[in-house]
């Protein structure tokens, strides 16, 4: 879908979720073999069952660009990705657990390049328990509109 929004048009607070997306082995080794991170903790089911959390653990990469995919459900010909902020990986997800997403728009600010400002987009990724996984901030290059109004 696309939507032309200015920056003064986000409203601060403003929250969406997704619908969710249970993660599979499949994600975990398909994630393994494009990356090469072929860590034990996310492929290999008896030493796993050995440790802490007794089973395989997603990639936390792998939760961020699945999560970061899923939030993507609008074009704004007026934003693009500036990049991340603040990564954190919070909790575990394992094999079977189902995520949604969670975007709140969090602060608008002002930027060098003239006519534009920063959107900073609050992404969490949520589990099947409601329990925040992943949290990072997104930020949107923004057009300001052409009628003048400040950030």
């Amino acid at each position: 879908m696309i939507i032309e929004k200015y920056l003064e048009d986000y409203v601060i607070g403003e929250s969406h979720v997704t619908t969710g997306r249970t993660i599979s082995e499949a994600d975990i080794i398909m994630h393994a073999g494009q990356t090469g991170d072929w860590y034990p903790h996310h492929v290999d089911a008896e030493w796993c069952a050995t440790q802490p959390f007794k089973q395989r653990i997603a990639h936390g990469t792998l939760i961020f660009s699945v999560g970061i995919g899923m939030a993507a459900s609008v074009i704004n010909p007026r934003s693009m990705s500036y990049g991340y902020d603040r990564l954190r990986f919070i909790r575990p997800t394992f094999i079977g657990d189902t995520i949604r997403v969670r975007t709140t728009y969090k602060e608008r600010r002002e930027h060098k390049k003239t006519g534009y400002g920063i959107l900073v987009e609050l992404v969490e990724v949520l589990n099947q328990r409601d329990e925040v996984v992943l949290a990072c901030e997104h930020l949107h290059l923004v057009e300001l509109s052409n009628d003048g109004r400040a950030v």
